[in-house]
This record gives structure tokens, C-alpha cells and sequence, in this order.
């Protein structure tokens, strides 16, 4: 294959540190626990793993690479959800166990929908327990293009000490930390390697007729065309490339880079699938780093973007950009211009937000891609632990929530609490030590209060009356009314019965807001639904009446009746659709019927094997800590959508301490 030109950049996702150990791009590799170049903030080291999406440089024999590292945890998945559609190549990070081949399914088909081309790197090669084939058999249903394995492991003692690549048919042993060495191919495997390279040529050939009448006629295909039919296939996504080695090791690290050099796309093909023609920038990431302000993560297409050149975005504003920088990690370097194909940050774009087009040719241009942030599946209510800093806090959440497209901040109109929802537990406490560190901004949080009513189960008459005499005008206001409960979801209905003027007409309305009052905070201590109101008498005087004196008497009257007519407590019930492994599927309905839930029924997933929907009805108090349990039973993969569906009626015990919580408060 050729070279490319000496400014081309290659943009490689998901892809671990231990490429830029192997390329001499930093001194070693980050140690369980310790700071590495991918985990730079605070937040991270403490966890000893990457919570966000990182970026580096690094050069291999001469070519430059951008790495976009994506976090693997569940809870910061979606971190690089706008990044993930500019890349060249996906590299896909395997753990060599079968049993946890079903956890790279969401990515895989993330990739296939965003027609990214991807290859697979099994890492832990060294602790693997049983043969190759088996996590490839275990793997391939999770994929839509065949795996085409390009290395066969040598085994010495049952320790995986090398590899032959099947396609320069070479033979090659780790030496950790250095370039593997060149050896002579073993006699033993020469069988192995044989049988193992004419698979891979008959997966090749499913796509080229041309090498299917080759081996059909016994003729042993050339080494360029093997390769450029491996480049072909990978970058039209009909095949998935698997290597292996060992990242912590370096093990067949280089080997992979050297791949990357030959059979990673041009950036024209992520341009043009991105819709993208011309000079632009394609946003992915906003950031704010300190004095330097808010930063603008992109890539460079079309072009050579300059420090100080004028950018047009999507919506049409233009703006100035004020300063590019080159990254590393948590580490930004300034520099005059930016190539096309660099990943970059640029400064002082107020108005750019992740998927946006920055132009610098004076056109506007739209990404044609689609990218939509996962429903949050976790809430926490928050307050500032200091009542000064209200406005602080409300700033704050502002930016964090523009960085990171997967965190909600949310003042629900009812409870009037400020809530945080986003992936999961861990995603929020990280959010909230950004707050503290970056921000000097403390918060006390809890459960989000759930939106219960009341209703009730008799009809009751009444009778409201408001006299007060003061000095001058009195205030006087007479109203019966009757109350009766509707079905369930039927809301509120107001009707008025009124002969001889005994209420006059212009107070009607007061009489109804009154009663209206008096439902916002019902005898239990939740607003009052599902329940109609007939006002059918009442007296008024002609000088002392008034629109306010009517309101109180409907209040009175409405709260005594409400009083008075059984009132019972209502929880909203939502429906759950799970998303879920299928051998995880009993254990799920289990736990949600444990939690009060109601299974609707399960059905496999469309166009994913070996997984399945559930479909259940959970009351929402339930739902609150559903995601930890969840993705307990599914190693991380399961997720669901929550939408409310109906009130239901809560008795016994829970509906006693609901009660006595809201009167305590």
C-alpha cells in the first residue's frame, strides 16, 4: 500500500494508552490507580479510570495520529457520542473472555450505525483462559460484518508467547516493552497457520469475486492483493479486522499502529460521510479550562484552518477564532494553524456546541449525521449548601451541562426542586466534585420527591361561609357545593347550579378558584385530582360581599369536604421499556415485580442477538434506584426508557409513611 502525504492526520478512536506508549509519545503507561495521560482530572485518577472523552497526539514511523479516548465505564459511555462520527477508524478494546463478549454488542452496532470502519483489538491476550476461537464464536453474533481474524497466537506452555500474521504469513515473539522480533515460522504451526489463512481468504472472497475464482482454482492470491483486499473490506465496514496482544505489555501494540499506517481511511471519507464539503470544523466537545475560557474540541476538514480566521457556524454567526491549541490529555499546547485532519481546540467560540459545523470559507454547513443523547436514567435533587451561592450553582450547572451532553439539569414546576439526572450514580458524583473543584460551589442532595395525589371515594355536600367584620366593610361569602370523585385520569371538572342569584355571577369564578386552592394541598398533603365539584347554592350581602370573600368561602368549603369524602393517596406508575442480554431477562422481571412492578411481556430485540425488551408497568418511587440493580444483573449493558403512564392508588404501609413524611415536612 502507499504512503500517504507527510501532513495527513489519521484519527483513531477507542482506543487505549497503550498506543501512545508504544509510539514513544509518552515516557510509560498509566498503572492501575495512577494518573495517565488519559486521565488527567482529579475525578479521574481518583477512580483509576477514564470518565470522560480525552485527546491526544502521537507520531509512528513518521505519521501523525490523533487519539480520541473514549471512557468504557457504563456511566460515561456517551461521553464522545458527538466525536465518535469524525473518526477514521474505530478500534473496539476486547477483554479475551467469552462470557464478556455480549458487552461490546452497544458499541458495535453504535459503529455500524454511523458506518464507521472498526476493527477488533483482543487485549489481555496473556490471561486468557481457553482458545481464540471461542471468544470469536461468542463475538460474532454481536456482529453484522463477519470478524476476520489477521493473527493467530503462538502458545508456549499454554502462555500466548507470539503471533503469525496471516497476512504477511510471518511469524513474530513479544519482548515487552520493545518491537516484537521476526522469528522463523514453527513447524508445529505451519499446519495451524495454513488452514487459519485460507479461512481468512474465504471470508475475503464472500466480497470479491475475483479471489473467490482464484481459490476455487487452486491459485494462491498475491500479498498486495491480500492486503488491499483487507483495506478494501474494512473501510466499506463488510468486515471487522481482529489482532490481539497485550496493552499493559505493549504486546502487539506496534503491530496494530503499523496496520493503522496502511488501511486507515483518508479524512476525506469521514467528511464525506459527515455531509462535509469545503473548509470547516466540525465541533464535537465544548470545554472550559480555566483562564483560558471556553474551548471548542473539533476537526479539521477541507483545509487549513489559521489562528485568528473568521468561522461561520451552522446557524449562521460569525465569530473569530481566538487561539488553536494542540492536545494531550488535560495538557494544550498553542499553535498558529491546524491541517486538515487535526483535532484541535479552539478558543473563545461562544455560540458552538457539540455537532456543529464552524465554516471558514463564509459558507454555513450542517453535519448530516444524527446524534442523540442517551434518556437519563438517574436523578438527584440539589441544593446549594450555602444559600449565596444560588446563582453560583445555577452558572455552573450551566457550563457542566454544556460540556457533557449526557447530564440534565432540570427545576421541576411542581416540587420545585432543582434536579441533576444523567447515566447512573458515578456519573453524578463525578458531576458534583467538577462542581466543587472547578466552581467552589457544595451541595446537599437526596431522592427527587415523588409527584403524588389524592383523591377521593365518597361524594360529600358542604357548606363554606367567610364573615369578617371589621371597621367599614365586612367581608361575607356563602357557597354549597358538592363533591364527587371521577375515574381515574378524568382530572378536575368545575359546574355551577346556581338559580335566583343567590351567587352572583361575577363571584362564580372566585368560588372556583377557591375550590381550586384548596385542591393544590389536600388533607393527606398532595394536590387533589380526579373528583367534580357542582356549586349548587349559597347567599351573598350586598355591601360586604366580595370577588375575595367568595374565593375563601369555596376554600373553606372545598377543604371540609375534601376532609370528609375518605381521601386516598395516588403514585404515578410508569411504563418501562428494558433493553437487556436475554440470559439476564428472568432475573430482570423478577426484580422489577419485587419492586411492585408489572410485567406487560418480553419479545427478542429487533436486530440484536441474543437479547431481548421487557415491557412492565413500575410505580416511579420504585424506578428511582432501578439503574444500579439493573445493571447489576447485566454486566453493565442493560438501560431502559421510563415515561409516565398512569396514577394508581398506594395504600397500607407505604401510603402510611408517605403521609407522615409530607406532614413532617
Amino acid at each position: 500500500m502507499g504512503r500517504r502525504d507527510a501532513g495527513s492526520v489519521r484519527c483513531i478512536a477507542l482506543v487505549g494508552e497503550s498506543l501512545l506508549f508504544a509510539s514513544g509519545a509518552i515516557p510509560r503507561m498509566g498503572e492501575a490507580g495512577q494518573s495517565t495521560t488519559g486521565d488527567a482530572t482529579a475525578e479521574a485518577r481518583k477512580r483509576g479510570q477514564s470518565v470522560e472523552l480525552n485527546v491526544a497526539g502521537l507520531e509512528f514511523m513518521g505519521d501523525r495520529y490523533a487519539i480520541l479516548d473514549f471512557p468504557g465505564s457504563t456511566d460515561f459511555l456517551h461521553a464522545g457520542d458527538h466525536a465518535l462520527p469524525a473518526v477514521d477508524l474505530a478500534i473496539v478494546v476486547a477483554d479475551p473472555n467469552p462470557g464478556r463478549a455480549a458487552l461490546l454488542q452497544p458499541i458495535l452496532k453504535e459503529l455500524e450505525r454511523l458506518q464507521i470502519p472498526r476493527a477488533l483489538f483482543v487485549n489481555k491476550i496473556d490471561q486468557a483462559h481457553g482458545p481464540l476461537d471461542e471468544f470469536l464464536a461468542a463475538l460474532a453474533p454481536c456482529s453484522a460484518a463477519p470478524l476476520v481474524a489477521r493473527q493467530i497466537p503462538l502458545i508456549e506452555q499454554e502462555h500466548v508467547t507470539g503471533f503469525v500474521d496471516l497476512a504477511l504469513e510471518r511469524a513474530f515473539v513479544y519482548r515487552p516493552g520493545q518491537a516484537s522480533q521476526r522469528v522463523d515460522l514453527p513447524a508445529d504451526v505451519a499446519s495451524l497457520e495454513a488452514d487459519a489463512r485460507f479461512h481468512m481468504l474465504e471470508q475475503l472472497a464472500d466480497f470479491d469475486d475475483t479471489l473467490m475464482e482464484e481459490l476455487l482454482s487452486d491459485l494462491t492470491p498475491s500479498r498486495d492483493e491480500v492486503f488491499a483486499d483487507l483495506v478494501k473490506e474494512m473501510n466499506q465496514g463488510l468486515i471487522t479486522p481482529v489482532f490481539f496482544g497485550s496493552a499493559q505489555n505493549g504486546s502487539g501494540v506496534r503491530r496494530l499502529l503499523k496496520a493503522l499506517r496502511h488501511e486507515t481511511p483518508d479524512a476525506e471519507v469521514a467528511a464525506d460521510r459527515l455531509g462535509l464539503g469545503g473548509p470547516c470544523a466540525y465541533a464535537f466537545k465544548t470545554s472550559y479550562a480555566g483562564q483560558a475560557g471556553k474551548l471548542t474540541l473539533a476537526r479539521i476538514f477541507g483545509g487549513e484552518l489559521k489562528d485568528g480566521e473568521e468561522l461561520v457556524s451552522t446557524s449562521g454567526d460569525h465569530a473569530r477564532a481566538g487561539g488553536l491549541f494542540a492536545l494531550m490529555g488535560g495538557n494544550t499546547r498553542k499553535i498558529d494553524k491546524a491541517a486538515a485532519g487535526d483535532v484541535i481546540a479552539i478558543a473563545k467560540i461562544e455560540a458552538a456546541r457539540p455537532g456543529e459545523v464552524l465554516s471558514f470559507d463564509g459558507k454555513s454547513r450542517e453535519a448530516q449525521v444524527a446524534v442523540e443523547a442517551p434518556p437519563p436514567v438517574y436523578a438527584l435533587a440539589v441544593a446549594p449548601k450555602d444559600r449565596k451561592d444560588d446563582v453560583k450553582l445555577s452558572a455552573a450547572f450551566g457550563k457542566l451541562a454544556e460540556e457533557d451532553q449526557t447530564l440534565n439539569v432540570i427545576l421541576d414546576p411542581e416540587t420545585q426542586e432543582t434536579l441533576i439526572a444523567g447515566q447512573g450514580e458515578g456519573h453524578l458524583a463525578v458531576t458534583l466534585e467538577r462542581l466543587k473543584r472547578r466552581y467552589g460551589v457544595e451541595v446537599v442532595t437526596r431522592k427527587p420527591k415523588v409527584s403524588y395525589r389524592e383523591s377521593i371515594r365518597k361524594p360529600v355536600t358542604q357548606r363554606g361561609r367567610h364573615k369578617k367584620q371589621t371597621g367599614g366593610h365586612g367581608q361575607f361569602g356563602d357557597v354549597v357545593i358538592e363533591i364527587k370523585p371521577l375515574a381515574r385520569g378524568a382530572g378536575f371538572v368545575f359546574e355551577q347550579k346556581i338559580t335566583g342569584g343567590v351567587v352572583p355571577k361575577q363571584w362564580i369564578p372566585a368560588v372556583e378558584q377557591g375550590v381550586r386552592d384548596a385542591m393544590e394541598k389536600g388533607p393527606l398533603g398532595f394536590p387533589v385530582t380526579d373528583l367534580a365539584v357542582t356549586l349548587i347554592d349559597g347567599s351573598y350581602h350586598s355591601v360586604d360581599s366580595s370577588e375575595m370573600a367568595f374565593r375563601q368561602a369555596g376554600r373553606l368549603a372545598m377543604s371540609e369536604a375534601l376532609a370528609a369524602a375518605a381521601p386516598y393517596l395516588l403514585e404515578p406508575i410508569e411504563k418501562l421499556e428494558v433493553v437487556a442480554p436475554s440470559a439476564s431477562t428472568s432475573k430482570i422481571t423478577q426484580a422489577i415485580s419485587a419492586r411492585r412492578g408489572q410485567i406487560l411481556g418480553f419479545q427478542p430485540r429487533p436486530g440484536w442477538s441474543g437479547w431481548d425488551e421487557i415491557e412492565a408497568c413500575l410505580p416511579r418511587q420504585e424506578r428511582l434506584e432501578l439503574i444500579a440493580e439493573l445493571r447489576g444483573l447485566t454486566q453493565g449493558l442493560g438501560a431502559f426508557l421510563h415515561s409516565f403512564d398512569h396514577m394508581a392508588e398506594l395504600s397500607g404501609r407505604l401510603a402510611d409513611e408517605v403521609v407522615k413524611e409530607a406532614r413532617a415536612a
